[in-house]
Order: C-alpha cells, then sequence, then structure tokens
C-alpha cells in the first residue's frame, strides 16, 4: 500500500486545451487491462523531453530521440506491460512499425509520433496487437481521459499518479496537468520511468527545455527506490500555447519563474508519488545532506543511505539501529571525511553528535521516530555549506516477492 497516497479522482485533474487522451486494451500482458495510451498534441505545441542514459535504452526511447530531432510531435503512443527493450534492430522495427500505423490513420509524418513503453525486458513487442486498437483510440480522444491515462500507463503501482494546477499569467488562466508511472527500477537519471506533463501556456522551445530540466533536477532526479536506473526512463513536458498567453521567452520574467515555480510543484509530487508507491514500501524516507564541501559530495552520501539495503531493511522493520546509517556515510566516498564534524539525525533526534553517540540519545527516542510512516534524516558533514537531498523508500518483504513474481 502507497505511503500516504492516494489515487486523484477524474474530478480532480483538469483539461488541458489542445491535449487530448485516449486508452484501449490491446492484452499485451493481460486480457482486458488498458495498456495503451494515445495523447494527441494540438499543432503548433512545443515539446521537451529527457531520456534514460541507460546504455541498454529501449528501442522506443531510440526511436523518439530521433523523431523529436526531426519535426513537431504530434502524438504520445504509450505501452505498458512490454518495455521493448533488449529487442536490438527487431525491436527498432515494432517501433517504428506502431508509429507508423499511427501516422497513416492520424494524417501526418511518422516521426511527429513519439513512441514509449514500459514493462518487461527483452520481450517481443505485440505489434499487431497494439495497431489493431488504435482505430479505437482515435476514436475516443478526449480532453478529460487523464484518470484512465494514468492507470493504463502503470505496471507494478498500486497507484494512479496524476495531478493539476491553476494559476493566472499576465491576466490569463494557465492550466498544468501531469502524470507519472512507477513503482521499481527506480533511480533516475534524466528522468523517471514514465511521465507526462502538460501546459496550455504559451511557452517558447529554449525555455520549456531549460524549465524541464530545472524542475526535474528538483523532482525526478531526487528519487530513488532500489537504485536501478530504468532502460526506458523518459519524461515529457508539452505546451500547447492555447491560453493566449504571451509566449514567454525568458525564464527570468516574472510569468516564467511563476510558471516554472508551478511546474517543479507538479513535479515534485509527482516524482515523490513514485516513492510513496515504491514496490512494497512502508516508509517515505527524505534525506537531507548538509554541509559539505560540494552538492556532488552531499548527493554522494544521500545516495548511499539511501541505497542501503542494511538502512533500509532496518528502516521496515522501525529499528534505530542507526550504525547504519553512521556506516553508510562513512563509506559513501567523500574524500578526507572528517568524521569527528559529522552529526546525524532521524527526525528531531540525534543520534551522533561530532562523530560520537549522543549524550542524550535513548533507544525510547529512536523507537518513537522509526515508528512514524514518514521520516527525516539529516546529516551534517561539517566541512562547507554545501547541501542536497533525496528521496527513498524502505525494503520490505512485498518487494522481494513483487521481484521475484514480476514476469509470472
Amino acid at each position: 500500500m502507497a505511503v500516504n497516497l492516494t489515487a486523484p479522482t477524474a474530478e480532480d485533474l483538469l483539461p488541458v486545451a489542445g491535449i487530448r487522451l485516449a486508452t484501449a486494451s490491446a492484452g499485451i500482458k493481460k486480457p482486458g487491462r488498458q495498456d495503451v495510451v494515445l495523447i494527441e498534441l494540438a499543432e503548433g505545441s512545443e515539446t521537451a523531453a529527457v531520456y534514460t542514459r541507460n546504455a541498454f535504452c529501449a528501442a522506443p526511447v531510440i526511436l523518439a530521440r530521433q523523431n523529436q530531432k526531426h519535426t513537431a510531435s504530434r502524438y504520445l503512443l504509450i505501452n505498458s506491460g512490454n518495455a521493448n527493450a533488449g529487442t536490438g534492430e527487431t525491436g527498432m522495427r515494432a517501433a517504428r512499425q506502431c508509429c507508423q500505423s499511427l501516422a497513416d490513420l492520424a494524417g501526418v509524418d511518422a516521426t511527429a509520433v513519439l513512441p514509449f513503453s514500459t514493462g518487461v525486458i527483452g520481450q517481443p513487442l505485440p505489434v499487431d496487437k497494439i495497431t489493431a486498437v488504435l482505430p479505437e483510440a482515435m476514436q475516443s480522444l478526449a480532453e478529460d481521459n487523464w484518470l484512465q491515462a494514468a492507470q493504463a500507463i502503470m505496471t507494478t503501482d498500486t497507484v494512479a499518479k496524476a495531478k493539476s494546477m491553476q494559476l493566472t499569467l499576465a491576466g490569463k488562466t494557465v492550466i498544468i496537468t501531469g502524470m507519472s508511472k512507477g513503482s521499481g527500477m527506480i533511480r533516475p537519471d534524466m528522468a523517471t520511468m514514465l511521465a507526462y506533463i502538460t501546459t496550455d501556456a504559451a511557452v517558447s522551445h529554449a525555455v520549456l527545455t531549460t524549465m524541464l530540466h530545472k524542475a526535474m533536477n528538483q523532482s525526478f532526479n531526487r528519487i530513488t527506490v532500489d537504485g536501478d536506473t530504468s532502460t526506458n526512463d523518459a519524461c515529457v513536458l508539452v505546451a500547447t500555447g492555447q491560453a493566449a498567453n504571451k509566449t514567454i521567452d525568458s525564464i527570468t520574467s516574472e510569468e516564467g519563474e511563476r510558471l516554472l515555480t508551478a511546474l517543479t510543484e507538479i513535479c515534485r509530487y509527482l516524482a515523490q508519488a513514485v516513492v510513496r508507491d515504491g514496490e512494497g514500501a512502508t516508509k517515505f524516507i527524505s534525506i537531507y545532506i548538509k554541509q559539505g564541501k560540494s552538492q556532488e559530495e552531499c548527493r554522494m552520501a544521500a545516495y548511499a543511505i539511501a541505497h542501503s539495503p542494511l538502512v533500509k531493511t532496518a528502516l521496515f522493520a522501525s529499528d534505530p539501529n542507526w550504525g547504519r546509517i553512521l556506516a553508510a556515510v562513512g563509506r559513501s566516498g567523500i574524500e578526507g571525511l572528517d568524521v569527528s564534524t559529522v552529526t546525524i539525525n532521524i527526525g528531531d533526534v540525534c543520534i551522533v553528535d561530532q562523530g560520537q553517540p549522543a549524550a542524550d540519545y535513548t533507544e525510547e527516542k529512536g523507537q518513537a521516530v522509526m515508528n512514524e510512516a514518514e521520516i527525516d534524516i539529516t546529516v551534517w558533514l561539517g566541512r562547507g555549506q554545501a547541501e542536497d537531498m533525496v528521496w527513498t523508500c524502505d525494503f520490505s518483504y512485498d518487494y522481494v516477492k513483487i521481484n521475484a513474481e514480476y514476469r509470472t
């Protein structure tokens, strides 16, 4: 069960002018399940995207990158249940066939279609099943299908992840609605499993791209469930320009700053939702590293804690075995770390003070914090002014069970 996360309702998700969505059931993994999503972008929309840096990136990732550079994007085609990754040239042909089939129906060039897949790696993509439902999806396109789309891109997720915001820019009402999916194989490297954020604001391509990277660096690039970067990670930001605002061509303008703030809030919610719904998660953990020499070394310490199986299993057990946190900081790779300057808290309880056990620490105080569903871990390195943070979750019995049985 996701940690303090509930699924949105259809009423929570605001339509974005210039965006229409549809879902269909192709029976890719399970008969009757909605597993294909089609998103139509109004002509003239600006699109920015980032993709996984995994060397074994999936065929749809390779093709989406190519297509995005070639022409303006008009459709996003997403399937769940099959990653079309590790499939070589056969996978590339399959991705191209799906794009061409949709392009023929829509009357656009195949390069105007960006394909995305998520699911089992190394299995052939069932092209015929996907292309067979595309006519139905084209007929079902509507502005208010966000919840159905968020549900259809799920794999091991237990909760659909989507959020909307409304703001006013220079007197014009602007809508932002986004969705994400992800639960396991989460340690983003420029993206998360899959995320799609849309707005009807008018934004130049250059500013939109900058906004996406800035928002991601404060959200999707701050989460980890298990330290595994997916072959299929992708995050797309679309601006349709149909809010009739004056085009935002400066990120430092008042409108640019306000839109970036809102986009970052949406991205942070969606990113945290992925961690809250981490496979088998029972706790949501925020790790703050402060007083580092550089942001990079702060990030090293944060991920050392977040990726430690010993720390994560102790969190699941609500066991205040704080030595595991101390050990993770010590092996994080920070050059010349003076442990006598390190202080560590769990919640508001100091466990290590200047490299030694805190004088007023008691097992009862530690236990009270560890019993909570949401826990902060804060480390002061005592060597500078830099800081960074990461969100993660615990490891439970269910994480092993879910991944052991993933293909069954």
